[in-house]
């Protein structure tokens, strides 16, 4: 009676949800989403449907067809910007910034795009696999294509450091269109600043430091030390608005600083105070307290620049004393 009184166990195996997946599958769904994406390249995104190219970059994941996907990504987006680096390198220099720009602008709202296609492909296949995101690969191969090609990276360089010359000189630039372009290699490095210091500002700080070395020997042989110390403060303010409108700030304000003031300041400060009928003793002789103030402003910027004016002061008094004094014992003993 026990015997029957016990019931079998029933044993519930867990559902296996089996998909039936087509021979060619994968094939075809790429297809599809590389069709759309040369869509988008050619700015005909108003016609497909993301929601269904989501959904098969999400069932191409999904069933393990990741690598397929994104070297696919890769290759198209490759292929797509040497087309686009060869139409930037036959552009006239008077357009070739603005070539280059309208290229890296298009570029950056097709990566978007292909992004919010690709988004589940980021947030499982990327994060598993240690590769980049879809739009980190989008700058990777801009800048390797496009911004670094052998045709213009040189030519990109040239055209920036002319554009500042012109503008040292009194021609007015297009500060917008160098400042999208300058952020273009601050973005173009990935979460660095190595593509704007190696391909324009290390360059650039030299340029910057060749300038005002020349600049500054034909100023100071021409000026009085006052006139020389006014035309320091003007390019030093310059140089600094410079750096606010087009220039990465975070990296390169503190390096022009430098430049500036060892090639205006540093460089010449032992001259200027030095200078017979202008320098910093006719300063103090004659009263001249707005000189003095600029040239203490200036002098403090640079190492050394303080104790130098010390050392003449303290000269200038120590020998004004002695004067001083040997004029009261000619008076008090004139006939000696």
């Amino acid at each position: 009676m026990s015997s029957l009184s016990k019931k079998p166990k029933i044993s519930i195996k867990p559902f296996r949800h089996h998909v039936q997946m087509e021979p060619l599958y994968a094939d075809t769904t790429w297809k599809l989403l590389k069709n759309a994406i040369h869509e988008i390249h050619n700015k005909n995104a108003s016609g497909l449907s993301f929601e269904e190219l989501y959904r098969n970059a999400y069932n191409m994941v999904l069933h393990k067809y990741g690598d397929k996907l994104y070297q696919g990504l890769e290759d198209v987006v490759d292929k797509h910007l040497k087309g686009i680096a060869e139409q930037v390198a036959d552009t006239v220099d008077d357009n070739f910034l603005i070539a280059l720009n309208d290229a890296w602008n298009d570029h950056k709202n097709s990566m978007l795009m292909i992004r919010d296609i690709l988004m589940y492909m980021d947030r499982v296949y990327v994060a598993s696999n240690s590769v980049l995101q879809v739009y980190d690969l989008g700058l990777v191969l801009f800048r390797e294509n496009v911004a670094r090609c052998m045709k213009i990276k040189a030519r990109l360089l040239k055209t920036l450091l002319e554009l500042i010359h012109k503008e040292r000189t009194g021609e007015i630039i297009s500060r917008g269109l160098v400042k999208s372009i300058t952020q273009m290699l601050v973005d173009l490095g990935v979460n660095s600043r190595s593509v704007y210091e190696e391909d324009f500002e290390i360059p650039f700080l030299e340029a910057t430091a060749t300038f005002y070395r020349v600049e500054s020997q034909e100023f100071i042989s021409s000026n009085s030390c006052p006139d020389y110390l006014k035309k320091v403060e003007i390019r030093r303010r310059e140089e600094l608005e410079r750096v606010q409108h087009y220039l990465d700030e975070q990296s390169s304000e503190y390096k022009v600083k430098e430049v500036v003031e060892k090639e205006l300041i540093a460089e010449h400060m032992r001259t200027l105070v030095q200078m017979q009928n202008s320098g910093l003793v006719p300063m103090l002789r004659d009263d001249k307290i707005s000189d003095l103030f600029r040239m203490y402003n200036l002098f403090q910027k640079v190492g050394g620049g303080l104790e130098l004016m010390r050392e003449v002061m303290s000269n200038y008094v120590r020998e004004t004393g002695r004067n001083i004094v040997t004029d009261e014992n000619n008076d008090k003993n004139p006939g000696q």
